[in-house]
């Protein structure tokens, strides 16, 4: 398709008006989205200001841990913030709390209890990559309908050897690809 200059032109301003008015949360998604890539190494919401060594007399058998055993555990824990829950697996029990943890190893029953910190700003970033409001959920919609209209507006702004039809379409295959690989062989 052959493209002109006042259709470059046009191209160019929506690309650079789209891109300003979402400008934050292109940015806000960007780093949220990195760092819940990595959420099994790096936690993007809190973090720990104070760790205790713990030791925990447990059942020898896990499926004896029970709301009420965990109940009994908690003066023992003495960690002070409401208690929310708990959960068992991959060999290990894990207390929540308000603003705290507990982990503990089901072998040997011990393990830490520590206390948490919000990142401000990036756990909210996170929480705007995550949330489920409805409000949200069509301002992300609408996101997601300009960060198309950013793309496709992009291969229309450059013209000559630099164009789309000469150049860009090699960059957008190998782009296009590379997840299309990661998806089906690597994933």
């Amino acid at each position: 398709m052959q493209t002109g200059p006042r259709f470059r032109n046009l191209s160019r301003n929506w690309h650079r008006d789209i891109a300003y008015f979402f400008v934050g949360l292109i940015i806000s998604f960007s780093i949220s989205g990195i760092t819940l890539n990595h959420r099994r190494t790096f936690s993007s919401r809190t973090f720990s200001y104070d760790v205790e060594k713990i030791k925990l007399n447990l059942p020898s058998n896990p499926q004896d841990i029970t709301e009420e055993f965990i109940q009994s555990q908690l003066p023992v824990l003495d960690i002070g913030n409401p208690y929310q829950g708990f959960q068992v697996r991959n060999g290990s029990l894990r207390i929540l709390f308000d603003k705290a943890r507990a982990e503990v190893s089901l072998e040997t029953g011990e393990g830490e209890k520590e206390w948490l910190g919000r990142k401000y700003v990036l756990a909210e970033m996170a929480d705007l990559h995550q949330t489920t409001n409805p409000a949200w959920i069509w301002y992300s919609d609408i996101f997601g309908i300009a960060m198309i209209l950013i793309a496709i507006s992009g291969m229309f702004i450059s013209g000559g050897s630099k164009s789309f039809r000469k150049r860009g379409w090699k960059l957008a295959l190998v782009g296009i690809l590379f997840p299309l690989t990661f998806l089906f062989f690597i994933a």
